[in-house]
C-alpha cells in the first residue's frame, strides 16, 4: 500500500472499504496526466467547493514547491534575458485540472438559454477529450446535472471517476470507478471526500513532482 494512504486509513480508518477504488482512481489519473491528458470536475453546493479544492492542490504545489527543471530556466532565460531565470523561479509545476463550476456566466447563461441540467455536460463536451478525465462530486449519485456530465464524457472517450455516498445512486453506473464512502447524511459524505482527494493530489504530486 502506498504509504500516504497508509496514513490516511489510520487518520480515516472507516475509509478502508474504499482502498480498491482509491488505488484504481490514482491509476486512471496517473495514466491521464502521463499522456498529457487534463482533469474535469464538476459537483453542486459544498461538492463545487471541492471542485476548486482540488485544482488549488493540483495546479500549484501542494505538499511541495515543484520547481520547475533547470533546463527550462535556462529557455526563459536565453528568451528574456535578465528576467527569464526569476520568472521561472515564480512559476510551479502543474498538473492541468480545471473546476467548470467556476464558469458564472456560461453556467448561468446556459441554464437560462438551454437547460439547467446541461451547464456541467455543455463544458465537458467542449473541453473533454480522449484520455482527460472527469472527476463528478454527488452525495447522492443522483444530481442530474452530474448524471448529463458523465454521460457525456463516457461519449467523449473520458474516464469517469464519482465521489459519492454509499449507495452511489445512479451515477455508479456510469463511473470507470465510483468512490462510495460509507456514510448517508450529506454531512458526513461531504466530511470524508477532502481525505481521500487530498491522498490523490499528494500521490499524483509525488509520482510528477519527486522532491
Amino acid at each position: 500500500m502506498n504509504p500516504i494512504l497508509r496514513v490516511m486509513i489510520t487518520r480515516y480508518p472507516e475509509l478502508s472499504d474504499c482502498l480498491p477504488d482509491i488505488e484504481l482512481g490514482y491509476e486512471i489519473l496517473y495514466n491521464s496526466f502521463r499522456h498529457n491528458g487534463k482533469l474535469l470536475l464538476c459537483g453542486n453546493g459544498g461538492s463545487a467547493a471541492d471542485c476548486d479544492h482540488v485544482v488549488g492542490e493540483l495546479m500549484k504545489g501542494f505538499m511541495s514547491k515543484r520547481p520547475l527543471p533547470p533546463l527550462i530556466r535556462e529557455s526563459y532565460e536565453l528568451q528574456y534575458p535578465g528576467e527569464g531565470a526569476s520568472m521561472v523561479e515564480k512559476l510551479q509545476g502543474a498538473l492541468p485540472a480545471i473546476s467548470l463550476v467556476c464558469h458564472s456566466a456560461l453556467i448561468s447563461a446556459y441554464a437560462n438559454d438551454v437547460s439547467p441540467e446541461m451547464i456541467y455536460a455543455q463544458q465537458v463536451y467542449g473541453y473533454g477529450r480522449p484520455g482527460d478525465v472527469l472527476i463528478a462530486f454527488s452525495t447522492s449519485g443522483n444530481s442530474p446535472n452530474i448524471l448529463r456530465a458523465l454521460q457525456i464524457a463516457r461519449m467523449q472517450g473520458l474516464k469517469t471517476i464519482g465521489f459519492s455516498g454509499y449507495s452511489g445512486g445512479a451515477m455508479k453506473s456510469l463511473c470507470d470507478v465510483a468512490i462510495c464512502v460509507p456514510w448517508e447524511r450529506t454531512t458526513e459524505i461531504q466530511e470524508r471526500h477532502p481525505p481521500i482527494y487530498h491522498a490523490l493530489c499528494s500521490m499524483l504530486e509525488e509520482a510528477f513532482f519527486p522532491t
